[in-house]
C-alpha cells in the first residue's frame, strides 16, 4: 500500500532519531510505502537510486555518498564496488563525497563501517541499475536480456550489436526506490574489486595540488582567527577592540558573549590581530581541572551510570588461582598534523561551509541550531583535512567560520586554528580505568570479571538535547552540550570491545558512564576499544602467567570460532613464535608479546605479535618489528587494508608510548609538539602484514581494527621481556624505569602466581 507523499527535491527531508540525523534523499516525484521493506547497508535511509548513481551521457558513471576520504582510501574502495557492480572501467567512475547539496545522508564516517553502509549500498544499487540498463538495452535491440553481456560499460547482443551506457541514459529513469532484489555479482565474477589499485585522492597529495581544506582559496576570500579563554569555561570581561580595529587590514572584531573572533585582509594580519586580543583580553571564572596525580581516583569518585553489558553465570570451582588487576589510559589528542580549518561564506540568508567534519549531515543540523537558521539554508561541503580519525576540531571550526562570516555578509572568509587551539580546546580521548578479575583452573579461565570506567567517547554534533560546538557555549545566548549516555552493543562507546569474545563459562562485564566531563572528551580513533583490548590482553597474559601456560596456546583453548583461531595461528606462523617464548627469562631487554580482538565483536579480526627492546638505562622502549593477521572479510583493496592496518599499527604505537594530554589544576599544557610528542619517522617498526582474503563473506570495517591489539602486543611484550607489567599508559621512559626498578625484575612471568580459595578476597596485582 502506498500514501500519498508531496512532491520533494533531492536536498533532504531530515529528522533527529536517537542522536543520528537521519536523511531521505528523495528524488522528485517518488512515492514511498507506509511500512517499507528494510533494505540493506545506507539504502535503508536513502532508498532511491539517483541519490547513489548518475548515468552520464558520454557513459561515465557519477557516484554519490555520504562517507567520507580521510586518508583511509574508502572513496576508492567505494569506486571499485561501484565500478565492479556496473562493470564500467574504474576510470569512468567520477565519486562526489560528503556534501549535503548533492549526497545521501550516512551520519558520520565513522566505527568503520564505510565498507558495511555505504558499500553495500552502492553494491545493491550498483547491481540494479546494470540490470535496469541491460533491460533497457534488451528493448531497443528486441533481444533478450539474458543474452547480452556488459563489458567496460558497453552492453553487447549476440549479433554484434552493441550500445553503450549513455546511450542509455536518457531512458534510464532513476527516480525510484531501489527494492536490493538484484543479486550482486558473485565474488567468483569480481575484476576490479578484490584487486590493489591506485587511491583517487593521492596524486593531488603529491603534487601540490590543492588537496586539503586548508589548501583551498576563493574570490575575495578573508581570513579569521579566534581567542579562546585560558581554560574551560572561563568568561570574557574585556578586551582593546579599538586598538585591534586599528591593525592593518583588520576588517572585523567580532564578538558575541565570550566567543571572540577577528577578521583580516591577510592571514599573518589576522593572526597578529589575534596575539593582540590575547595580550590584552581579561577572562574570569572557569573550574579548576583534576589534580593529575589523583586523576583516575576522581574520575572513578565522579557521578556514573552503570550498566552490566554483559553477564554469564557458572558454578565457580574451589581452589582456583585468582587474581586481579587495575589498568589505565590517559587522555591523548587526536593531534592532526594540520590544524583545523574551514571556509564559510554567508550570502542572501544562505550559507555553505567547506569542512573536513566526519559528518556534513549531522554539523549542518547542529549548526542551524546554534545559528538559529532553518538547515535548508545551510549546505556543508566536505573538503579533506589534512591528518585525522575522529571527532577533533573539525566541527568546532567549522562554527567559528560561519559565526565570521555572517559578519561580513557576501565575503568567503577562511578560519584556521592555531597550533594552541587544536591541542588545548579539541575533544580528546577519555582517560579510562579498567579494573579486571579472573580465575584460573586447571588450564582454563573459570572466573572472569570486567569493570570499564570512562567519560563519553560521542559527543559528536547530531545530539537532538544539546549542541555540540564548542563555540556556541560562550555565545551570549549560550547553548549546552548534549548529555553523556550509553552507545548500544555491539558497536558501544566506551564499553566498545569491553566484553570478551573468549569462551569463559562465568563472566560478568560493567560500563561505568561518567556522567561529569571534568575535561572535554569525545570520539578518538576505536573510542573505548583501544583501552579494552589493552586491558583485557594484558590480563590474558597474566592469566596465562598463573596458569603456566604459553599465551598462544591460552588464547587458542579458549576460541570456538574458527576464524578468530585463524588469524592468532596466521601471526604466530608469520612471526615464527615459539611455545613459552615469552616466559623464558633471556636478558631482560628483549621480548616478544601478542594481542587479539575482532573490533566490535562483528568486525575485522586482528591479531598481532610485537618485538620490543627495552633500554634499560635510558627507558626507552623501541619496537622493531610487528606481525599483524587480518581477517576482513571480502577485501575490496588489499593495498588499501594493508595500509589501513599497517596506519593503526603505527598509531597504536604512537599512543601506547608517548601520547597523553598535559595538564594541572589551571588548565591544558599539552599545546604544541614538545608537550605532546607523537612517534617519529626513525622509531616506526618494519610491520608484515598477512592478510586472511574470504571473498564469500561480507566485507567488513577494518580502520579502527589494529590499535587495540597493538597495544596489548606492546605491552605483553614488554613483560616478557623484562619480568615486570606496566598497567597504565603510556609506556614513558620515567614509566618503565620505575618498573625496572621494582624488585620482582627478571623473575620469570610464570612463577607469579596467586593461588587462593574460591572465597577468599582477590589480590590485586599493580603498580
Amino acid at each position: 500500500m502506498t500514501m500519498n507523499a508531496p512532491r520533494l527535491t533531492r536536498r533532504e527531508f531530515t529528522a533527529a532519531l536517537g542522536g543520528i540525523v537521519l536523511s531521505f534523499s528523495l528524488a522528485p516525484t517518488v512515492a514511498l510505502a507506509q511500512n517499507p521493506a528494510r533494505l540493506p547497508g545506507s539504502l535503508d535511509t536513502n532508498r532511491t537510486l539517483d541519490a547513489w548513481l548518475r548515468i552520464n551521457a558520454d557513459g561515465s558513471v557519477t557516484v554519490f555518498t555520504g562517507k567520507v576520504e580521510l586518508g583511509q582510501g574508502i572513496v576508492t574502495a567505494l569506486a571499485q564496488i561501484a565500478a565492479e557492480e556496473l562493470d564500467v572501467p574504474l576510470a569512468h567512475i567520477r565519486m562526489i563525497a560528503g556534501d549535503t547539496g548533492r549526497t545521501p545522508n550516512e551520519g558520520q564516517t565513522a566505527g568503520s563501517q564505510s565498507i558495511e553502509q555505504s558499500g553495500t549500498a552502492l553494491r545493491m544499487a550498483g547491481a540494479e541499475v546494470r540490470a535496469m540498463l541491460i533491460d533497457l538495452a534488451a528493448k531497443k535491440l528486441d533481444v533478450a536480456a539474458n543474452t547480452l553481456k556488459v563489458n567496460d560499460g558497453v552492453i553487447h547482443a549476440p549479433d554484434g550489436r552493441k550500445l553503450g551506457y549513455g546511450e542509455l541514459a536518457a531512458q534510464a529513469d532513476l527516480k525510484r526506490e531501489a527494492t536490493a532484489k538484484v543479486a550482486p555479482k558473485p565474488a567468483a565474477q569480481h575484476k576490479i574489486v578484490g584487486k590493489s589499485v591506485p587511491r583517487i585522492d593521492i596524486p593531488g597529495k603529491v603534487t601540490g595540488a590543492a588537496a586539503f581544506v586548508q589548501d583551498l582559496r576563493l574570490p575575495g576570500m578573508l581570513h579569521g582567527r579566534i581567542v579562546r579563554p585560558p581554560r574551560y569555561g572561563a568568561k570574557l570581561e574585556s578586551f582593546d577592540e579599538a586598538t585591534v580595529k586599528a591593525m592593518p587590514g583588520v576588517i572585523a572584531v567580532v564578538r558575541d558573549g565570550s566567543f571572540l573572533g577577528v577578521i583580516a585582509r591577510r592571514e599573518e594580519q589576522a593572526i597578529n590581530a589575534r596575539l593582540v586580543l590575547m595580550e590584552f583580553a581579561k577572562w574570569s571564572g572557569g573550574p579548576l581541572l583534576p589534580e593529575p596525580a589523583k586523576l583516575y581516583e576522581q574520575l572513578m569518585a565522579l557521578r556514573s551510570e552503570d550498566r552490566v553489558i554483559s553477564e554469564k553465570d557458572a558454578p565457580l570451582p574451589a581452589g582456583a588461582t585468582m587474581i586481579a588487576a587495575t589498568y589505565h589510559r590517559p587522555y591523548q589528542a587526536h593531534a592532526a598534523i594540520a590544524p583545523s580549518c574551514a571556509l564559510a561564506e554567508f550570502k542572501d540568508g544562505k550559507l555553505t561551509v567547506w569542512t573536513h567534519s566526519q559528518g556534513v549531515y549531522p554539523l549542518r543540523a547542529t549548526m542551524a541550531k546554534a545559528l538559529g537558521m532553518q538547515p535548508r539554508d545551510i549546505r556543508c561541503i566536505h573538503a579533506e583535512g589534512a591528518g585525522c580519525y575522529g571527532h577533533n576540531g573539525a566541527d568546532d571550526v567549522a562554527f567559528d567560520a560561519a559565526m565570521l562570516a555572517r559578519a561580513v555578509n557576501g565575503r568567503p572568509v577562511r578560519l584556521q586554528w592555531m597550533r594552541d587551539d587544536e591541542f588545548k580546546w579539541e575533544p580528546y580521548g577519555p582517560a579510562m580505568t579498567m579494573k579486571v578479575k579472573g580465575a584460573v583452573a586447571g588450564g582454563r579461565v573459570v572466573d572472569w570479571a570486567f569493570d570499564v570506567w570512562s567519560q563519553s567517547h560521542n559527543m559528536r554534533p547530531g545530539d537532538p538535547d544539546g549542541v555540540n560546538l564548542l563555540g556556541s557555549w560562550y555565545l551570549a545566548d549560550a547553548k549546552r552540550p548534549g548529555p553523556a549516555r550509553h552507545s548500544p552493543q555491539p558497536n558501544g562507546a566506551g564499553d566498545r570491545n569491553a566484553i570478551t569474545l573468549y569462551d569463559f563459562p562465568r563472566q560478568r562485564t560493567t560500563h561505568h558512564l561518567i556522567i561529569e566531563n571534568l575535561v572535554r572528551t569525545s570520539a578518538l580513533r576505536t573510542l573505548g576499544a583501544y583501552a579494552n583490548v589493552f586491558a583485557i590482553e594484558s590480563f590474558i597474559d597474566e592469566l596465562a602467567a598463573a596458569a603456566g601456560i604459553d599465551p598462544v596456546a591460552f588464547r587458542l583453548a579458549h576460541i570456538r570460532d574458527e576464524r578468530e583461531r585463524a588469524v592468532i595461528e596466521a601471526v604466530a606462523k608469520a612471526a615464527a613464535w615459539k611455545p613459552g617464548e615469552s616466559y623464558q627469562r633471556g636478558d631482560g631487554r628483549r621480548g616478544r608479546g601478542i594481542g587479539y580482538a575482532r573490533y566490535k565483536t562483528v568486525a575485522t579480526y586482528t591479531a598481532v605479535i610485537a618485538e620490543v627492546e627495552v633500554n634499560r638505562t635510558t627507558g626507552v622502549v623501541k619496537v622493531p618489528r610487528i606481525w599483524a593477521a587480518v581477517d576482513a572479510g571480502q577485501i575490496i583493496n588489499p593495498d588499501g587494508l594493508i595500509n589501513q592496518i599497517e596506519g593503526g599499527v603505527i598509531q597504536s604505537m604512537s599512543w601506547t608510548l608517548h601520547e597523553h594530554v598535559r595538564f594541572d589544576r589551571n588548565g591544558i599544557i599539552s599545546e604544541d609538539w614538545m608537550n605532546y610528542p607523537i612517534l617519529t619517522m626513525p622509531e616506526a617498526p618494519k610491520v608484515e602484514t598477512v592478510l586472511i582474503n574470504r571473498p564469500n563473506e561480507r566485507a567488513l570495517g577494518a580502520g579502527e581494527a589494529a590499535q587495540g591489539p597493538t597495544a596489548a602486543a606492546i605491552a605483553n611484550a614488554f613483560a616478557a621481556a623484562t619480568g615486570q607489567r606496566i598497567r597504565e599508559l603510556p609506556l614513558t621512559p620515567e614509566r618503565v624505569k620505575q618498573a625496572l626498578a621494582s624488585p620482582l625484575v627478571g623473575k620469570p612471568l610464570n612463577t607469579v602466581r596467586y593461588p587462593i580459595d574460591a572465597s577468599a578476597d582477590v589480590v590485586e596485582k599493580g603498580l
